[in-house]
């Protein structure tokens, strides 16, 4: 029985998308949920070069053989001027060069916050057609403007409205999967 890999694509301590990601994996029942802190998770800047010299680390492998376990995958991105960060890209760099397929079938909860009103929307939009170019499916996206005021680290999303959307987007994913 496969488990639900849950991770934000920010190697930052103190990121907000990691407690999105964080909160929307304690709604889930049923279903085992690994949650990766990416900030753990240093990866290299990609480059032919250091690819030729070192190849692949032994945590890109382990992270790809996770990603290629689970039946399904909850990410959320951050954005850096309306893209998603150059971390997030660098992974799926050498996700890529590691395994071209690593995420064919691969069921995604993509999601996104930020503390504008716009929520992220432009690095949600450019995750997705990334994470679709290497065969994932992006089962629902969500967008979670205002994060200072609409996110409460022990309430999680505190807007009635914007709870129901983020609550009915999780119980489709989590359909999707099982």
């Amino acid at each position: 029985m496969g488990y639900i890999l849950a991770f934000a694509g920010s190697n930052s301590s103190t990121s907000i998308n990691y407690k999105l990601v964080n909160f929307t994996s304690s709604l889930i029942n049923g279903h085992e949920v690994r949650l990766r802190d990416m900030a753990n998770h240093p990866f290299p800047m990609y480059s032919e070069d250091i690819e030729k010299d070192y190849g692949f680390s032994n945590s890109l492998v382990e992270f790809k053989n996770e990603i290629r376990n689970a039946k399904g995958l909850i990410i959320s991105v951050n954005e850096h001027n309306s893209y998603p960060s150059a971390y997030f890209k660098n992974v799926l760099d050498w996700l890529s060069r590691l395994d071209a397929q690593f995420l064919v079938n691969k069921k995604i909860l993509l999601m996104a916050t930020s503390n504008g009103g716009r929520g992220a929307i432009g690095a949600l939009e450019v995750a997705e057609k990334m994470l679709t170019r290497f065969k994932g499916e992006v089962v629902e996206t969500f967008s979670l403007p205002k994060y200072g005021e609409n996110f409460d680290e022990e309430k999680g999303i505190t807007n009635a409205e914007l709870a129901k959307i983020h609550a009915e987007k999780v119980a489709s994913f989590v359909k999707s999967i099982s």
